[in-house]
C-alpha cells in the first residue's frame, strides 16, 4: 500500500491574543503579549496573579445552542469558533465526503471545576438527581465526540492525553491513521480551559509558575532571569487531508507534515531528560525524511522554566550536532503563555504560518543571554527568512514527548 502525503488544508485558532487565524498571526509577528491579571477567579490568596486568558469578551452563545453551552466544558465553547473557521478556510463540505473516511482527533485537559459539579449535584439532591450525562460531559473524550457529532464524521474518534505534549501528539495520532489508510480526512482539534485555581495553586508549588509582577513580562523563555511558565487557554483546529484528497477537491494546501517523533522519558514527574527529547527530535526527522541540515527552523517548546530551557537546549544540541548553533528558534509561549494540552496544536498552527509567509515570529522578553541556552532564539524582533522545513517541539510533564517536522509544500 502506498503511504499518503498528509498535508493541511484548513486552520482555525481563538487564542488569548486573537480570536481568529489572522489575529493571532498579526500578534505573534508583532511581539503582542496575551498575558494579563487573572480575571476568571479571585486570586487574592494566590501568589500567582497572571495567566493568559481568552478576551473577556468572548461569547459561546454567537457560535453554540444554549443547551450545548450547558451540557459541555469550556474547552468545546473555544474550540467550535475554531472549528468554524478551520472548516471555512478548507472549504470542506461534508455533504460531499463520504463521512466514514472523516475522523477526529481531539486533545484537552479536564477541568475539576465542571468535574466537580455531578459529585456536588448528588450530595444536595441525592443519586435519583445525578446528571444522566456526566460522563459525557465532563470526560477527556467529549471535545472528539463533539465535534464528530457537529460534523457527522464517522471515521476514527479519539483522544491523546500526553499532558504538555497533547497538541502535537494528537497531530502525531492523525498523520498515522492516514498513513495506515483509516481516513481521507482528520479534524484535529487542542483546547484547554484548565486554567482553574487548583491547576494555579498546585503549579505554584512546585515553583513551575512565573512570579514576574509585570504581566507582559513574565515569560522570558531562554533568558537567564525566566522565572517560571504562564498559565494559557484557547483552542485550535487543523484540518489535515491526503495529498490526492485534496488536490481532488482543489483545496488550497498550506503545508505537509512530514513526520512525527515520539518518546518517553521514563525518568521524573517534573525533571525532563534531553536525552530522550533529542530522540522524539530525531525519530520525527528519519520518518519525515529529513537530516539535520534541512531544518530552517524550530518552534520551541520554550515554556520559560529553569529546566525546560536548558534541557531544550541540550536535546536540540544532540539531535541537530552542529546544526543546532545555526537554526533560528523561538517560542510562541513568550506571547501565548503555556496553553497546556492545546499548545502544540496552536503552535503547529504558527509553525504553518511561519513558512507560508517567511516570517518568524520572535521570543518576546529576550533580554539576558543565559550560557547554559545559547542557541539563536530570534529575540524580541520577528525575523524575515524563508523557511522550507520545520521542526516542531512539545514536551509533556511527566515525559511524554512529540515533535512534528512541518514542510512547506511541494507538489
Amino acid at each position: 500500500m502506498e503511504i499518503p502525503r498528509v498535508v493541511v488544508t484548513g486552520l482555525g485558532a481563538v487564542t488569548p491574543i486573537g480570536l481568529n487565524i489572522d489575529e493571532l498571526w498579526s500578534g505573534l509577528i508583532a511581539g503582542k503579549s496575551g498575558i494579563r491579571l487573572i480575571s476568571r477567579f479571585d486570586t487574592t490568596n494566590f501568589p500567582i496573579k497572571i495567566a493568559a486568558e481568552i478576551a473577556s469578551d468572548f461569547d459561546p452563545t454567537k457560535y453554540m445552542d444554549p443547551k450545548m453551552i450547558d451540557r459541555t466544558m469550556r474547552a468545546v465553547h473555544l474550540a467550535m469558533p475554531a472549528l468554524k473557521e478551520a472548516m471555512s478556510s478548507a472549504r470542506l463540505d461534508m455533504n460531499k465526503e463520504k463521512k466514514e473516511r472523516v475522523g477526529v482527533v481531539s486533545s484537552t485537559m479536564v477541568e475539576t471545576g465542571y468535574l466537580s459539579r455531578g459529585p456536588e449535584l448528588l450530595a444536595r439532591l441525592g443519586p435519583k438527581r445525578a446528571d444522566p450525562l456526566f460522563i459525557t460531559k465532563s470526560g477527556p473524550s467529549t471535545l472528539a465526540m463533539q465535534i464528530g457529532m457537529i460534523t457527522g464524521a464517522n471515521g476514527p474518534n479519539t483522544y491523546v492525553d500526553s499532558l504538555c505534549a497533547s497538541g502535537s501528539d494528537a497531530m502525531g495520532a492523525a498523520l498515522n491513521f492516514m498513513r495506515l489508510g483509516y481516513a481521507d480526512v482528520m479534524i484535529v482539534s487542542g483546547s484547554d480551559a484548565s486554567l482553574e485555581p487548583v491547576t494555579i495553586a498546585g503549579m505554584n508549588i512546585i515553583g513551575a509558575l512565573s512570579r514576574e509582577p509585570d504581566p507582559q513580562k513574565a515569560c522570558r523563555p531562554f533568558d537567564l532571569n525566566r522565572s517560571g511558565f504562564v498559565y494559557g487557554e484557547g483552542a485550535a483546529i487543523l484540518i489535515l487531508e491526503s495529498e490526492s484528497h485534496a488536490k481532488k477537491r482543489r483545496a488550497k494546501i498550506l503545508a505537509e507534515i512530514a513526520g512525527a517523533g515520539h518518546s518517553f522519558d521514563a525518568y521524573s514527574e517534573t525533571a525532563p531528560s534531553a536525552e530522550t527529547q533529542a530522540l522524539a527530535m530525531s525519530m520525527a526527522l528519519k520518518v519525515a525524511g529529513v537530516s539535520p541540515d534541512d531544518i530552517d527552523y524550530i518552534n520551541a517548546h520554550g515554556t520559560a522554566t529553569r529546566l525546560n530551557d536548558t534541557t531544550e537546549t541540550k536535546a536540540i544540541k544532540i539531535a541537530l550536532g552542529e546544526k543546532a548553533y545555526k537554526v533560528p528558534i523561538s517560542s510562541n509561549k513568550s506571547m501565548l503563555g503555556h496553553i497546556i494540552s492545546a499548545a502544540g496544536a496552536i503552535e503547529t498552527i504558527a509553525s504553518i504560518m511561519t513558512i507560508n509567509h517567511s516570517l518568524i515570529p520572535p521570543t518576546i522578553n529576550y533580554e539576558t543571554p543565559d550560557p547554559e541556552c545559547d542557541l539563536d532564539y530570534v529575540p524580541n524582533v520577528a525575523r524575515k527568512t524563508e523557511v522550507k522545513t520545520c521542526l516542531k517541539n512539545s514536551f509533556g510533564m511527566g515525559g511524554q514527548n512529540c515533535c512534528l517536522v512541518i514542510k512547506k509544500f511541494e507538489g
